[in-house]
């Protein structure tokens, strides 16, 4: 439960100001049409017909055992409003510079399945979305920074020239995904306990030299905050500070090299995510990263 308080960021970006409510944006439900461009229909139908199904993608056993209806209502349409935040704020990040979802970041889903709490594949969907609407954008960079490594993309574009995946994760934890490691291009791979004077400086170097070697013309930043220390999941130990630190890295270089940046905050399951969510985004607000 503590992953979904991150919904309170909202307001307390609000109370620092930093947002007006005219720079909030209500994403639209996907349609089944939206849906079935980043996944196949036997996928889709399976979500509709098996609770079972979507209780061992959730890991929320219990769903297992209500009806289909109430699973759609109560548990995937939350995550196909935040899958449409992602593609919206894959258009708003091409057209204003930079964009950044709440939600979203469902790295372990693929086009034909899901698991590790993914069900939609909103990082399929906002690529190949952008391909689709903005014929300028040959190349997009995923920069994946969550604890875990992002099995679901890696898998969807493993053959796909277009898209260029660096990876910086916990190779101790789920999913252990050997076969999506060959749609990674930059793999850097971490131990358990790992903290800031080594994680910082990783990031900032591999990111800058893929940046060189790539020249993105979108990043889509997946921002997991399950580096924090503490976390049992992503069992790292980088301190609330250095997730603030690593985000400015990012936003900075993209800043540096005019690249528009889509960040979406992906995993994150301690009480104070939320909080460290909102003090990042104030501080590239502080920083000049992010234009208002």
């Amino acid at each position: 439960a503590g992953k979904y308080a991150k919904i309170y960021i909202v307001w307390f970006i609000t109370d620092d100001k930093l947002l007006q409510n005219n720079q909030h944006f209500q994403p639209l439900e996907p349609t089944e049409r939206d849906l079935l461009i980043a996944h196949s229909k036997e996928y889709l139908s399976s979500l509709k017909q098996w609770s079972a199904n979507v209780a061992r993608i959730t890991e929320v056993p219990p769903v297992a055992l209500l009806p289909n209806f109430i699973v759609q209502r109560k548990v995937l349409l939350p995550l196909r409003l935040q899958t449409g935040g992602s593609v919206l704020a894959g258009k708003l990040a091409i057209e204003r510079g930079w964009a950044i979802n709440i939600g979203g970041g469902f790295h372990h889903c693929s086009g034909d399945r899901g698991g590790g709490f993914c069900a939609y594949a909103d990082i399929t969907l906002l690529i190949k979305f952008v391909f689709a609407k903005f014929d300028a954008i040959k190349r997009v960079m995923v920069v994946d920074l969550d604890a875990h490594q992002g099995n679901g993309y890696a898998r969807d574009f493993m053959f796909d020239d277009r898209v260029f995946v660096m990876d910086v994760y916990n190779r101790n934890i789920y999913p252990h995904d050997g076969y999506a490691k060959r749609g990674i291009k930059r793999k850097v791979e971490l131990t358990s306990g790992v903290d800031d004077q080594t994680y910082l400086p990783l990031v900032k170097s591999h990111l800058t030299e893929s940046i060189g070697e790539f020249n993105p013309q979108l990043i889509v930043y997946n921002a997991g905050t399950d580096i924090l220390q503490g976390d049992q999941l992503g069992r790292l130990n980088i301190s609330a500070e250095g997730i603030v630190k690593r985000d400015e890295i990012v936003f900075a270089l993209a800043k540096g090299r005019g690249i528009p940046i889509v960040m979406l905050t992906s995993g994150g399951y301690q009480r104070t995510t939320a909080r460290i969510i909102a003090n990042s985004i104030l501080s590239l607000r502080n920083n000049g990263l992010i234009d208002l």
